[in-house]
């Protein structure tokens, strides 16, 4: 079992930056892909960004391309969403999950955090 763990929303300035954490409770990561995922209010959730925790392969969903950076700490299990120049239509709840293949697929994840809300001010 995974245990994910969100930290790091908040409320910021149309422009602003925030660094989301999703601390995960497994040591054996190797094999996964961590990925954010969103959702707006009345919206569908929707990918944001992904990695391989092997470091061989990112994806980012073009709406953030350019402005967030998905990474990892192996030493600290934690993978982390630097969010840049954001804007108000960023706001959103903030999922972390993890899936056993590269997928953008939200359904095709096994285990998902709490959430974190990350509301953009105009």
């Amino acid at each position: 079992q995974v245990q994910l763990v969100e930290s790091g929303g908040g409320l910021v300035q149309a422009g602003g930056s925030l660094r989301l954490s999703c601390a995960a409770s497994t040591r054996t990561f190797s094999s996964y892909y961590l990925g954010w995922f969103r959702r707006a209010p009345g919206k569908e959730r929707e990918f944001v960004a992904a990695l391989a925790w092997s470091g061989t392969w990112t994806n980012y969903a073009d709406s953030v391309k350019g402005r967030f950076t998905i990474s990892r700490d192996s030493a600290k299990n934690t993978v982390y969403l630097q969010m840049n120049s954001l804007k108000p239509e960023d706001t959103a709840v903030y999922y972390c999950a993890a899936a056993r293949g590269a997928t953008v697929i939200h359904s095709l994840y096994d285990y998902w955090g709490q959430g974190t809300q990350v509301t953009v001010s105009s």
